[in-house]
């Protein structure tokens, strides 16, 4: 028996795309056509897959207004950033596929004389990657490309919102000649996807989403002996210095709370401000967020689109709420925004302050366009209030003195540490959490480590 997946989308509300769940006996043919197809593809030289990869993103790319239009559509992001996403995916993928020769090579030893020693890197069968649907290509290519560049199958699970997605990557890979069932994509309901991580059908798995998903992703893989690379929640902080560019603090940080509704993995959710800058950084952050245009996100001139469903923004909503009557101000009318209403995804960019720590807003994950701030008086106080968290994906500095935010960095317990910017990834780097943000890393040379396992080659050669 299979289900029925249904996009609605935020725009209007209408039903996007319907889709059938896979069933049982197609999930099954899809596991043994990746066993299958693996063992052909791990066989191919690094260079050569890299090449067909090379292909796909190309014809990823060339379909990339289409992709565009198709992600305002099943989640509501304005059509004037949507395309944003298709250049971030082709950045990741060239990044990960230009360094795979150098990061899948094999690990020389110091030699012996009589020996000849090394470590090969070999892929680890069938990674299965379930992504989400905030950035559904940003997210999901981060595991899909280097997986497959190096020598691994993979089955794709994408979030029931975006499923035309994980259609778009199967075109790609045929568009490329990917050979038969090294790259295969899945709708199933979340039982379904469990038990596939259960059932031994899988050799890794690669999630992006929440707390609570990570934790049954971890609980399926329990009784077996494989990998798991688990992104979850953030509440992202951002400390505004003393001696902080005010003018560049506002404007990026703005962007870091608003872009795409606030529902962005390392967005900024809470903001510490020094004493001295306090009053300014809350005003200019006031007059960004009134700037703000929400409505219609196939409008090119919207630049704040819906968040994803209804039930988001009520949740969104009832913090502020709750917030507000335990003495925080909120400093932005929702009546400037005329698209903004209770029962609908659109909400408001807001700002809060005289907030603290007993309040949700300030320590709960909010994934939506509102942002606390605090007034701090040093920079212990700031990393006390920063390091105040059970999640910690990305944290940032605002400031001029490079050394202090070095020093900085090293207190704070995240796994990117920024200076004058926020919410980005650079593939060069290792893309990894604390605490409750997940384990594992992805993107950087690093990335192909949890993809692949040691192999020991110790060869004696005389006697």
């Amino acid at each position: 028996m299979t289900d029925t997946i249904r996009c609605v989308s935020p725009v209007d509300g209408s039903v996007y795309v319907t889709r059938a769940t896979a069933s049982a006996a197609e999930v099954t043919e899809a596991v043994a056509a990746a066993r299958r197809g693996q063992a052909e593809w791990s066989r191919v030289p690094v260079a050569e897959r890299v090449a067909v990869l090379s292909r796909a993103v190309d014809a990823f790319v060339a379909a990339g207004p289409d992709e565009a239009l198709e992600i305002t559509w099943q989640m509501g992001r304005p059509i004037s950033q949507s395309p944003g996403e298709v250049g971030g995916f082709e950045e990741r993928a060239r990044h990960m596929l230009a360094i795979a020769g150098s990061a899948l090579a094999a690990v020389e030893v110091e030699p012996v004389e009589g020996f000849n020693r090394f470590i090969r890197r070999e892929p680890l069968g069938t990674v299965f990657v379930m992504a989400p649907w905030n950035y559904p290509y940003l997210t999901s290519v981060n595991a899909v490309i280097p997986a497959l560049a190096a020598g691994n199958s993979v089955i794709l699970k994408h979030s029931a919102q975006t499923p035309l997605c994980a259609e778009r990557y199967t075109a790609a890979f045929e568009a490329a000649g990917l050979p038969e069932g090294v790259f295969r994509h899945l709708h199933l309901t979340h039982t379904d996807a469990l038990g596939m991580i259960s059932g031994g059908g899988v050799d890794f798995v690669s999630f992006t989403g929440s707390v609570s998903g990570g934790h049954a992703v971890q609980q399926a893989a329990a009784a077996r002996f494989i990998g798991t690379g688990l992104e979850l929640g953030g509440k992202d902080p951002a400390y505004v210095r003393g001696d902080a560019d005010l003018d560049q603090a506002v404007a990026n940080l703005a962007d870091g709370v608003y872009f795409n509704s606030g529902q962005s993995c390392c967005g900024i959710e809470r903001i510490y401000v020094h004493r001295d800058l306090f009053d300014s950084f809350v005003d200019g952050l006031v007059v960004a967020a009134r700037s703000y245009r929400l409505g219609d996100p196939t409008d090119p001139a919207t630049n704040l689109g819906p968040m994803v469903r209804t039930s988001a923004a009520e949740f969104v909503r009832g913090q502020i709420s709750e917030a507000v009557s335990a003495g925080a101000r909120a400093l932005v009318d929702p009546e400037l925004f005329p698209s903004a209403a209770e029962g609908t995804p659109y909400l408001a960019p807001q700002v809060l302050i005289d907030v603290d720590h007993s309040m949700r807003v300030m320590t709960e994950e909010s994934f939506g366009p509102v942002v606390g701030v605090m007034a701090v008086d040093s920079d212990e106080e700031a990393v006390a209030l920063m390091n105040d968290s059970e999640f910690g994906l990305t944290a940032s500095v605002w400031t001029t003195d490079v050394d202090a935010a070095v020093a900085l960095g090293d207190r704070i317990e995240t796994g990117t540490w920024f200076m004058n910017r926020c919410d980005y990834l650079d593939p060069a780097l290792a893309w990894t959490g604390v605490k409750n943000s997940g384990r594992g890393c992805s993107l950087s040379t690093l990335g192909y480590e949890q993809l692949t396992r040691p192999k020991s080659f110790h060869l004696r050669s005389g006697w």
